[in-house]
Protein backbone atom coordinates (compact mmCIF):
# COMPACT_ATOMS: atom_id res chain seq x y z
CA UNK A 1 0.00 0.00 0.00
CA UNK A 2 1.32 3.44 -0.92
CA UNK A 3 2.26 5.72 1.99
CA UNK A 4 1.22 9.36 1.53
CA UNK A 5 2.62 12.36 3.34
CA UNK A 6 -0.69 13.74 4.58
CA UNK A 7 -0.45 12.01 7.97
CA UNK A 8 3.17 12.87 8.73
CA UNK A 9 3.99 15.17 11.68
CA UNK A 10 4.56 18.65 10.11
CA UNK A 11 7.66 20.69 10.78
CA UNK A 12 7.25 22.80 13.91
CA UNK A 13 7.38 26.55 13.45
CA UNK A 14 7.56 29.13 16.24
CA UNK A 15 3.91 29.85 15.60
CA UNK A 16 2.97 26.19 15.99
CA UNK A 17 4.96 25.83 19.22
CA UNK A 18 3.03 28.76 20.68
CA UNK A 19 -0.27 26.97 20.01
CA UNK A 20 0.69 23.86 22.01
CA UNK A 21 -1.59 23.29 24.98
CA UNK A 22 1.25 23.33 27.49
CA UNK A 23 2.54 26.63 26.12
CA UNK A 24 -0.88 28.25 26.12
CA UNK A 25 -1.07 27.52 29.85
CA UNK A 26 1.79 30.00 30.28
CA UNK A 27 -0.20 32.79 28.55
CA UNK A 28 2.40 33.55 25.85
CA UNK A 29 2.63 37.02 24.28
CA UNK A 30 4.69 37.90 21.23
CA UNK A 31 6.38 41.23 21.99
CA UNK A 32 8.84 41.37 19.04
CA UNK A 33 9.52 39.75 15.66
CA UNK A 34 5.89 38.85 15.01
CA UNK A 35 6.57 38.72 11.26
CA UNK A 36 9.06 35.87 11.75
CA UNK A 37 6.84 33.39 13.57
CA UNK A 38 6.99 30.88 10.70
CA UNK A 39 10.65 30.15 11.40
CA UNK A 40 11.31 26.44 11.81
CA UNK A 41 12.24 25.24 15.31
CA UNK A 42 14.99 22.65 15.09
CA UNK A 43 15.47 22.21 18.85
CA UNK A 44 14.56 23.71 22.23
CA UNK A 45 17.37 24.88 24.53
CA UNK A 46 17.18 26.21 28.10
CA UNK A 47 19.98 28.69 28.76
CA UNK A 48 20.65 31.48 31.25
CA UNK A 49 24.24 32.28 30.25
CA UNK A 50 24.77 35.72 28.75
CA UNK A 51 26.93 34.28 25.94
CA UNK A 52 24.42 31.56 25.03
CA UNK A 53 25.01 32.14 21.30
CA UNK A 54 28.31 30.24 21.34
CA UNK A 55 26.42 27.11 22.36
CA UNK A 56 23.93 27.22 19.50
CA UNK A 57 24.08 25.94 15.92
CA UNK A 58 20.95 27.61 14.54
CA UNK A 59 17.22 26.98 14.62
CA UNK A 60 16.92 26.69 18.41
CA UNK A 61 14.09 28.13 20.48
CA UNK A 62 15.88 29.43 23.59
CA UNK A 63 14.04 29.44 26.94
CA UNK A 64 15.26 31.71 29.75
CA UNK A 65 14.19 33.50 32.94
CA UNK A 66 16.84 36.20 32.37
CA UNK A 67 18.07 35.87 35.95
CA UNK A 68 21.67 36.62 34.89
CA UNK A 69 20.61 39.60 32.78
CA UNK A 70 18.55 41.57 35.29
CA UNK A 71 19.82 45.11 35.94
CA UNK A 72 22.36 45.04 33.06
CA UNK A 73 20.89 46.60 29.91
CA UNK A 74 24.15 46.10 27.99
CA UNK A 75 24.07 42.39 28.75
CA UNK A 76 20.42 42.24 27.76
CA UNK A 77 21.12 43.78 24.33
CA UNK A 78 24.17 41.59 23.81
CA UNK A 79 22.11 38.51 24.72
CA UNK A 80 19.68 39.23 21.89
CA UNK A 81 22.52 40.05 19.49
CA UNK A 82 24.21 36.76 20.40
CA UNK A 83 21.01 34.81 19.60
CA UNK A 84 20.66 36.68 16.32
CA UNK A 85 24.23 35.87 15.26
CA UNK A 86 23.65 32.22 16.12
CA UNK A 87 20.47 32.24 13.95
CA UNK A 88 18.22 31.15 16.80
CA UNK A 89 14.58 30.58 15.90
CA UNK A 90 13.16 32.54 18.85
CA UNK A 91 13.66 33.47 22.48
CA UNK A 92 11.05 32.78 25.17
CA UNK A 93 11.35 34.77 28.41
CA UNK A 94 9.50 33.62 31.52
CA UNK A 95 8.37 36.67 33.50
CA UNK A 96 8.93 36.55 37.23
CA UNK A 97 11.38 37.77 39.84
CA UNK A 98 14.08 38.85 37.35
CA UNK A 99 11.69 40.52 34.89
CA UNK A 100 8.14 41.18 36.11
CA UNK A 101 7.42 42.89 32.74
CA UNK A 102 8.89 42.56 29.22
CA UNK A 103 12.26 44.41 29.24
CA UNK A 104 12.25 47.24 26.69
CA UNK A 105 15.96 46.86 25.85
CA UNK A 106 15.56 43.20 24.89
CA UNK A 107 12.27 43.85 23.07
CA UNK A 108 13.71 46.69 20.95
CA UNK A 109 16.86 44.71 20.14
CA UNK A 110 14.79 41.69 19.12
CA UNK A 111 12.57 43.83 16.90
CA UNK A 112 15.59 45.34 15.18
CA UNK A 113 17.07 41.88 14.56
CA UNK A 114 13.77 40.34 13.45
CA UNK A 115 14.08 37.75 16.23
CA UNK A 116 10.73 36.51 17.60
CA UNK A 117 10.59 37.30 21.32
CA UNK A 118 7.85 35.75 23.45
CA UNK A 119 7.11 36.36 27.12
CA UNK A 120 5.19 33.99 29.40
CA UNK A 121 2.93 35.78 31.89
CA UNK A 122 2.32 32.76 34.10
CA UNK A 123 4.92 30.53 35.78
CA UNK A 124 5.75 27.71 33.43
CA UNK A 125 7.97 24.62 33.92
CA UNK A 126 10.39 24.80 31.00
CA UNK A 127 10.97 21.05 31.25
CA UNK A 128 7.41 20.36 30.06
CA UNK A 129 7.90 22.51 26.97
CA UNK A 130 11.25 20.97 26.08
CA UNK A 131 9.83 17.49 26.53
CA UNK A 132 6.80 18.25 24.35
CA UNK A 133 8.72 19.91 21.51
CA UNK A 134 11.65 17.46 21.56
CA UNK A 135 9.32 14.47 21.40
CA UNK A 136 7.48 15.99 18.43
CA UNK A 137 10.74 16.73 16.63
CA UNK A 138 12.02 13.21 17.26
CA UNK A 139 8.78 11.74 15.93
CA UNK A 140 9.08 13.95 12.87
CA UNK A 141 12.65 12.84 12.21
CA UNK A 142 11.64 9.21 12.58
CA UNK A 143 8.72 9.76 10.20
CA UNK A 144 11.10 11.39 7.71
CA UNK A 145 13.43 8.40 7.85
CA UNK A 146 10.49 6.03 7.43
CA UNK A 147 9.21 8.06 4.51
CA UNK A 148 12.62 8.09 2.86
CA UNK A 149 12.92 4.33 3.12
CA UNK A 150 9.33 3.71 1.99
CA UNK A 151 9.75 5.88 -1.10
CA UNK A 152 13.17 4.48 -1.94
CA UNK A 153 11.95 0.89 -1.52
CA UNK A 154 8.86 1.36 -3.68
CA UNK A 155 10.70 3.19 -6.47
CA UNK A 156 13.64 0.77 -6.46
CA UNK A 157 11.20 -2.14 -6.67
CA UNK A 158 9.53 -0.59 -9.70
CA UNK A 159 12.89 -0.01 -11.40
CA UNK A 160 13.98 -3.60 -10.71
CA UNK A 161 10.73 -4.83 -12.23
CA UNK A 162 11.44 -2.84 -15.39
CA UNK A 163 8.66 -0.30 -14.88
CA UNK A 164 8.53 2.58 -17.38
CA UNK A 165 9.16 6.20 -16.42
CA UNK A 166 5.44 6.96 -16.19
CA UNK A 167 4.89 4.26 -13.56
CA UNK A 168 7.65 5.75 -11.39
CA UNK A 169 6.15 9.21 -11.65
CA UNK A 170 2.69 7.88 -10.80
CA UNK A 171 4.17 6.41 -7.63
CA UNK A 172 5.82 9.73 -6.74
CA UNK A 173 2.53 11.55 -7.35
CA UNK A 174 0.72 9.16 -5.00
CA UNK A 175 3.28 9.85 -2.27
CA UNK A 176 3.22 13.61 -2.75
CA UNK A 177 -0.52 14.02 -3.45
CA UNK A 178 0.26 16.79 -5.95
CA UNK A 179 1.15 17.12 -9.65
CA UNK A 180 4.66 15.96 -10.59
CA UNK A 181 6.46 17.37 -13.63
CA UNK A 182 9.77 16.32 -15.23
CA UNK A 183 11.46 18.84 -17.53
CA UNK A 184 14.64 19.16 -19.53
CA UNK A 185 17.10 22.03 -19.05
CA UNK A 186 15.03 24.23 -21.38
CA UNK A 187 12.07 23.74 -18.99
CA UNK A 188 10.16 21.76 -21.61
CA UNK A 189 7.85 19.20 -20.05
CA UNK A 190 8.96 15.60 -20.65
CA UNK A 191 6.48 13.79 -18.42
CA UNK A 192 3.78 14.46 -15.84
CA UNK A 193 1.86 12.54 -13.20
CA UNK A 194 -0.97 13.26 -10.81
CA UNK A 195 -4.68 13.93 -11.04
CA UNK A 196 -5.40 15.06 -14.61
CA UNK A 197 -7.32 18.29 -13.76
CA UNK A 198 -4.57 19.43 -11.37
CA UNK A 199 -1.85 18.61 -13.92
CA UNK A 200 -3.73 20.51 -16.62
CA UNK A 201 -3.97 23.54 -14.34
CA UNK A 202 -0.21 23.47 -13.88
CA UNK A 203 0.52 23.07 -17.60
CA UNK A 204 -1.95 25.80 -18.53
CA UNK A 205 0.22 28.30 -16.68
CA UNK A 206 3.51 26.60 -17.54
CA UNK A 207 5.06 29.50 -19.45
CA UNK A 208 5.00 31.64 -16.30
CA UNK A 209 6.06 28.74 -14.11
CA UNK A 210 8.97 27.88 -16.42
CA UNK A 211 10.26 31.45 -16.24
CA UNK A 212 10.29 31.20 -12.46
CA UNK A 213 11.75 27.68 -12.38
CA UNK A 214 15.18 28.95 -11.44
CA UNK A 215 13.92 31.02 -8.52
CA UNK A 216 13.50 30.15 -4.88
CA UNK A 217 11.02 27.53 -3.76
CA UNK A 218 7.74 28.65 -2.33
CA UNK A 219 4.01 27.89 -2.16
CA UNK A 220 4.72 24.16 -2.26
CA UNK A 221 6.87 24.25 -5.41
CA UNK A 222 9.76 21.91 -4.70
CA UNK A 223 12.32 20.68 -7.21
CA UNK A 224 15.35 18.45 -7.44
CA UNK A 225 17.99 18.37 -10.15
CA UNK A 226 18.39 15.39 -12.47
CA UNK A 227 21.87 14.46 -13.60
CA UNK A 228 25.07 12.70 -12.72
CA UNK A 229 28.81 12.75 -13.19
CA UNK A 230 28.83 16.52 -13.16
CA UNK A 231 26.17 16.85 -15.87
CA UNK A 232 22.67 18.21 -15.34
CA UNK A 233 19.99 17.23 -17.84
CA UNK A 234 16.69 18.09 -16.21
CA UNK A 235 14.69 18.49 -13.03
CA UNK A 236 11.67 17.05 -11.27
CA UNK A 237 9.13 19.37 -9.64
CA UNK A 238 6.48 18.80 -7.02
CA UNK A 239 3.85 21.38 -7.92
CA UNK A 240 1.83 22.74 -5.02
CA UNK A 241 3.00 20.24 -2.40
CA UNK A 242 0.90 20.76 0.74
CA UNK A 243 3.18 19.15 3.33
CA UNK A 244 6.16 20.73 5.05
CA UNK A 245 9.05 21.81 2.88
CA UNK A 246 11.58 19.44 4.48
CA UNK A 247 9.47 16.36 3.70
CA UNK A 248 8.82 17.67 0.20
CA UNK A 249 12.52 18.11 -0.46
CA UNK A 250 13.16 14.62 0.87
CA UNK A 251 10.54 13.16 -1.47
CA UNK A 252 11.86 15.15 -4.46
CA UNK A 253 15.41 13.98 -3.75
CA UNK A 254 14.35 10.33 -3.51
CA UNK A 255 12.40 10.69 -6.75
CA UNK A 256 15.37 12.30 -8.50
CA UNK A 257 17.66 9.49 -7.36
CA UNK A 258 15.22 6.93 -8.75
CA UNK A 259 14.89 8.70 -12.12
CA UNK A 260 18.65 8.93 -12.52
CA UNK A 261 18.98 5.22 -11.64
CA UNK A 262 16.18 4.39 -14.08
CA UNK A 263 18.01 6.22 -16.83
CA UNK A 264 21.34 4.53 -16.06
CA UNK A 265 19.95 0.99 -15.83
CA UNK A 266 17.64 1.32 -18.79
CA UNK A 267 20.10 3.06 -21.06
CA UNK A 268 17.62 5.90 -21.33
CA UNK A 269 18.54 9.46 -22.14
CA UNK A 270 16.78 12.77 -21.74
CA UNK A 271 16.14 12.72 -25.49
CA UNK A 272 14.37 9.36 -25.16
CA UNK A 273 12.12 10.89 -22.51
CA UNK A 274 11.34 13.72 -24.94
CA UNK A 275 10.33 11.09 -27.48
CA UNK A 276 8.10 9.40 -24.93
CA UNK A 277 6.45 12.74 -24.15
CA UNK A 278 5.83 13.42 -27.85
CA UNK A 279 4.57 9.87 -28.37
CA UNK A 280 2.02 10.18 -25.59
CA UNK A 281 0.77 13.52 -26.91
CA UNK A 282 0.57 12.49 -30.58
CA UNK A 283 -1.03 9.14 -29.73
CA UNK A 284 -3.74 10.95 -27.80
CA UNK A 285 -4.22 13.34 -30.72
CA UNK A 286 -4.59 10.51 -33.24
CA UNK A 287 -6.91 8.42 -31.05
CA UNK A 288 -9.27 11.29 -30.31
CA UNK A 289 -9.95 9.81 -26.85
CA UNK A 290 -8.84 13.06 -25.20
CA UNK A 291 -10.41 16.25 -26.60
CA UNK A 292 -7.88 18.39 -28.48
CA UNK A 293 -8.55 21.40 -26.25
CA UNK A 294 -7.47 19.40 -23.20
CA UNK A 295 -4.22 18.47 -24.95
CA UNK A 296 -3.32 22.08 -25.76
CA UNK A 297 -1.58 22.79 -22.39
CA UNK A 298 0.52 19.63 -22.82
CA UNK A 299 1.55 20.67 -26.33
CA UNK A 300 2.49 24.16 -25.19
CA UNK A 301 4.45 22.83 -22.19
CA UNK A 302 6.27 20.38 -24.48
CA UNK A 303 7.65 23.37 -26.38
CA UNK A 304 5.36 23.28 -29.42
CA UNK A 305 4.34 26.80 -30.55
CA UNK A 306 0.53 26.88 -30.61
CA UNK A 307 -0.55 30.53 -30.85
CA UNK A 308 -1.51 31.71 -34.33
CA UNK A 309 0.18 28.78 -36.05
CA UNK A 310 -0.43 26.54 -39.05
CA UNK A 311 -0.27 22.84 -38.14
CA UNK A 312 0.80 20.26 -40.72
CA UNK A 313 0.08 16.64 -39.69
CA UNK A 314 2.39 14.08 -41.31
CA UNK A 315 2.79 10.32 -41.07
CA UNK A 316 6.07 8.84 -42.30
CA UNK A 317 6.42 5.17 -43.13
CA UNK A 318 9.76 3.41 -42.69
CA UNK A 319 11.36 6.51 -41.20
CA UNK A 320 13.76 6.65 -38.26
CA UNK A 321 12.29 9.00 -35.61
CA UNK A 322 15.77 10.19 -34.66
CA UNK A 323 16.53 11.04 -38.29
CA UNK A 324 13.21 12.84 -38.69
CA UNK A 325 13.91 14.89 -35.58
CA UNK A 326 17.38 15.79 -36.89
CA UNK A 327 15.92 16.93 -40.21
CA UNK A 328 13.40 19.13 -38.40
CA UNK A 329 16.17 20.73 -36.38
CA UNK A 330 18.33 21.16 -39.50
CA UNK A 331 15.51 22.96 -41.30
CA UNK A 332 14.59 24.95 -38.21
CA UNK A 333 11.03 23.62 -38.23
CA UNK A 334 9.26 23.44 -34.85
CA UNK A 335 7.46 20.16 -34.42
CA UNK A 336 6.92 16.94 -32.53
CA UNK A 337 8.08 13.51 -33.70
CA UNK A 338 6.95 10.17 -32.28
CA UNK A 339 6.75 6.55 -33.43
CA UNK A 340 3.13 5.39 -33.31
CA UNK A 341 3.85 1.80 -34.37
CA UNK A 342 6.61 -0.22 -35.97
CA UNK A 343 7.66 1.65 -39.08
CA UNK A 344 5.01 4.36 -38.65
CA UNK A 345 6.08 7.75 -37.28
CA UNK A 346 3.88 10.80 -36.73
CA UNK A 347 5.20 14.31 -37.24
CA UNK A 348 3.29 17.46 -36.32
CA UNK A 349 4.76 20.65 -37.77
CA UNK A 350 3.94 24.04 -36.27
CA UNK A 351 4.56 26.82 -38.78
CA UNK A 352 4.09 30.57 -38.71
CA UNK A 353 0.99 31.73 -40.59
CA UNK A 354 3.08 33.49 -43.23
CA UNK A 355 5.18 30.39 -44.04
CA UNK A 356 4.43 28.25 -47.11
CA UNK A 357 3.33 24.92 -45.62
CA UNK A 358 3.49 23.05 -48.95
CA UNK A 359 7.05 24.17 -49.73
CA UNK A 360 8.38 23.45 -46.25
CA UNK A 361 6.71 20.03 -46.19
CA UNK A 362 8.27 19.22 -49.56
CA UNK A 363 11.70 20.36 -48.30
CA UNK A 364 11.29 18.09 -45.30
CA UNK A 365 10.32 15.10 -47.47
CA UNK A 366 13.17 15.74 -49.91
CA UNK A 367 15.75 15.23 -47.17
CA UNK A 368 14.42 11.76 -46.33
CA UNK A 369 15.34 8.57 -48.13
CA UNK A 370 13.35 5.38 -48.72
CA UNK A 371 10.31 6.73 -46.93
CA UNK A 372 6.70 7.56 -47.70
CA UNK A 373 5.59 10.95 -46.36
CA UNK A 374 1.81 11.16 -46.06
CA UNK A 375 0.42 14.63 -45.36
CA UNK A 376 -2.95 16.04 -44.41
CA UNK A 377 -4.08 19.47 -45.44
CA UNK A 378 -2.74 22.19 -43.10
CA UNK A 379 -4.88 23.14 -40.11
CA UNK A 380 -5.04 26.62 -38.60
CA UNK A 381 -7.21 25.60 -35.63
CA UNK A 382 -5.81 23.34 -32.92
CA UNK A 383 -9.18 21.59 -32.57
CA UNK A 384 -8.83 20.36 -36.18
CA UNK A 385 -5.41 18.76 -35.61
CA UNK A 386 -6.71 15.30 -34.49
CA UNK A 387 -8.75 14.94 -37.70
CA UNK A 388 -5.66 15.98 -39.66
CA UNK A 389 -3.49 13.39 -37.92
CA UNK A 390 -6.05 10.68 -38.71
CA UNK A 391 -6.21 11.84 -42.32
CA UNK A 392 -2.42 11.59 -42.66
CA UNK A 393 -2.51 8.15 -41.08
CA UNK A 394 -5.21 7.06 -43.51
CA UNK A 395 -3.15 8.27 -46.48
CA UNK A 396 -0.10 6.40 -45.16
CA UNK A 397 -2.17 3.23 -44.79
CA UNK A 398 -3.49 3.58 -48.32
CA UNK A 399 -0.01 3.59 -49.84
CA UNK A 400 1.43 0.93 -47.52
CA UNK A 401 1.84 -1.58 -50.32
CA UNK A 402 3.91 0.89 -52.37
CA UNK A 403 2.00 -0.08 -55.51
CA UNK A 404 1.47 3.50 -56.62
CA UNK A 405 3.78 5.86 -58.45
CA UNK A 406 4.06 8.24 -55.54
CA UNK A 407 4.96 11.93 -55.35
CA UNK A 408 7.41 13.09 -52.67
CA UNK A 409 4.52 14.03 -50.39
CA UNK A 410 1.38 11.91 -50.68
CA UNK A 411 -1.97 13.53 -49.92
CA UNK A 412 -5.55 12.31 -49.82
CA UNK A 413 -6.13 13.24 -53.48
CA UNK A 414 -3.23 10.96 -54.49
CA UNK A 415 -4.65 7.72 -53.10
CA UNK A 416 -7.87 7.70 -55.14
CA UNK A 417 -9.80 4.41 -55.03
CA UNK A 418 -7.20 2.74 -52.81
CA UNK A 419 -7.82 5.39 -50.14
CA UNK A 420 -11.58 4.92 -50.27
CA UNK A 421 -11.25 1.16 -49.91
CA UNK A 422 -8.96 1.62 -46.91
CA UNK A 423 -11.64 3.71 -45.25
CA UNK A 424 -14.29 1.05 -45.90
CA UNK A 425 -12.20 -2.03 -45.19
CA UNK A 426 -13.98 -2.87 -41.91
CA UNK A 427 -17.46 -2.67 -43.45
CA UNK A 428 -19.02 -6.18 -43.42
CA UNK A 429 -20.49 -5.64 -46.90
CA UNK A 430 -17.05 -4.80 -48.32
CA UNK A 431 -15.49 -7.80 -46.60
CA UNK A 432 -18.20 -10.10 -47.93
CA UNK A 433 -17.76 -8.65 -51.44
CA UNK A 434 -13.99 -9.26 -51.39
CA UNK A 435 -14.42 -12.86 -50.21
CA UNK A 436 -17.05 -13.57 -52.83
CA UNK A 437 -15.10 -12.06 -55.73
CA UNK A 438 -11.78 -13.73 -54.85
CA UNK A 439 -13.09 -17.00 -53.46
CA UNK A 440 -11.58 -19.07 -56.27
CA UNK A 441 -8.07 -17.92 -55.30
CA UNK A 442 -8.43 -17.47 -51.54
CA UNK A 443 -9.65 -21.01 -50.93
CA UNK A 444 -6.31 -22.46 -52.12
CA UNK A 445 -3.26 -21.52 -50.04
CA UNK A 446 -0.88 -23.17 -52.52
CA UNK A 447 -1.12 -22.22 -56.18
CA UNK A 448 -3.84 -19.72 -55.31
CA UNK A 449 -1.42 -17.48 -53.44
CA UNK A 450 0.95 -17.39 -56.42
CA UNK A 451 -1.90 -16.57 -58.78
CA UNK A 452 -3.13 -13.86 -56.41
CA UNK A 453 0.28 -12.18 -56.60
CA UNK A 454 0.21 -12.31 -60.40
CA UNK A 455 -3.33 -10.85 -60.40
CA UNK A 456 -2.24 -8.04 -58.07
CA UNK A 457 0.67 -7.08 -60.34
CA UNK A 458 -1.39 -7.39 -63.53
CA UNK A 459 -4.10 -5.03 -62.24
CA UNK A 460 -1.62 -2.59 -60.63
CA UNK A 461 0.23 -2.22 -63.95
CA UNK A 462 -2.99 -1.40 -65.80
CA UNK A 463 -3.27 -4.93 -67.25
CA UNK A 464 0.13 -4.62 -68.91
CA UNK A 465 1.07 -8.23 -69.79
CA UNK A 466 4.66 -7.48 -70.77
CA UNK A 467 5.38 -5.55 -67.55
CA UNK A 468 3.70 -8.23 -65.43
CA UNK A 469 5.74 -11.04 -67.06
CA UNK A 470 8.91 -9.02 -66.52
CA UNK A 471 8.19 -8.35 -62.83
CA UNK A 472 7.45 -12.04 -62.19
CA UNK A 473 10.37 -13.26 -64.28
CA UNK A 474 8.26 -15.50 -66.52
CA UNK A 475 7.74 -15.75 -70.25
CA UNK A 476 4.72 -14.29 -71.97
CA UNK A 477 3.22 -17.73 -72.74
CA UNK A 478 3.67 -18.74 -69.08
CA UNK A 479 1.93 -15.55 -67.98
CA UNK A 480 -0.95 -16.20 -70.37
CA UNK A 481 -1.47 -19.65 -68.83
CA UNK A 482 -1.55 -18.13 -65.33
CA UNK A 483 -4.01 -15.44 -66.37
CA UNK A 484 -6.25 -18.11 -67.90
CA UNK A 485 -6.08 -20.08 -64.64
CA UNK A 486 -7.03 -16.95 -62.69
CA UNK A 487 -10.01 -16.25 -64.96
CA UNK A 488 -11.15 -19.88 -64.72
CA UNK A 489 -10.93 -19.93 -60.91
CA UNK A 490 -12.73 -16.59 -60.53
CA UNK A 491 -15.19 -17.09 -63.40
CA UNK A 492 -14.45 -13.68 -64.91
CA UNK A 493 -13.12 -12.17 -68.10
CA UNK A 494 -10.28 -9.81 -67.22
CA UNK A 495 -10.47 -8.24 -70.69
CA UNK A 496 -13.89 -6.91 -69.69
CA UNK A 497 -13.36 -3.54 -68.01
CA UNK A 498 -16.25 -3.80 -65.54
CA UNK A 499 -15.34 -7.34 -64.45
CA UNK A 500 -11.65 -6.43 -64.13
CA UNK A 501 -12.60 -3.33 -62.10
CA UNK A 502 -14.76 -5.44 -59.78
CA UNK A 503 -11.90 -7.89 -59.16
CA UNK A 504 -9.47 -5.00 -58.65
CA UNK A 505 -11.71 -3.42 -56.01
CA UNK A 506 -12.10 -6.78 -54.26
CA UNK A 507 -8.34 -7.27 -54.26
CA UNK A 508 -7.76 -3.79 -52.82
CA UNK A 509 -10.31 -4.53 -50.09
CA UNK A 510 -8.65 -7.89 -49.35
CA UNK A 511 -5.20 -6.30 -49.10
CA UNK A 512 -6.56 -3.53 -46.86
CA UNK A 513 -8.08 -6.06 -44.49
CA UNK A 514 -4.87 -8.09 -44.37
CA UNK A 515 -2.81 -5.01 -43.41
Amino acid sequence: MTTTLDHLEPALSVRQVLTLERVLAGEPEVVAGAAQLDRAVRWVHVAEAADVGVMLTGGEMVLTTGVLLAGDEGAQAEYIQSLHRAEAAAVVLGLGRAFPAPPDVMRRAAERCGLPMVVLHRPFPFAELTEEVQSRLVRRKFAAVSLSEAVRTSLTGLITAGAPLQRLLDEVAQHSACPVVVTNLAHRVLATAGERPAVDDVLRDWERIARQAGGTEGDGWIRAELGGRGERWGQILLCGYRGDTASGRLLADRAAEALVLHRMLGGNSAHTWEEQSAQSLLTDLVSGVVPARQLLPRARAAGLPVNRRTFVPLVVRDGDPAELDRVLRLLGLPGLVAELADGVTAVLLSLARDQDAAVLTANFAARLTRTVVAAADPRTAWDDVPAGMREAQHVADAVASGALDLPAVVRLKDVHLRGLIRLLRDDPHVQSFAERELDGLLCDSGPGEGLLAVLRTYLATGRNKSRTAQLHHVSRPALYRRLEAIQTRLGVDLDDFEQAASVHIALLAHDAQQS
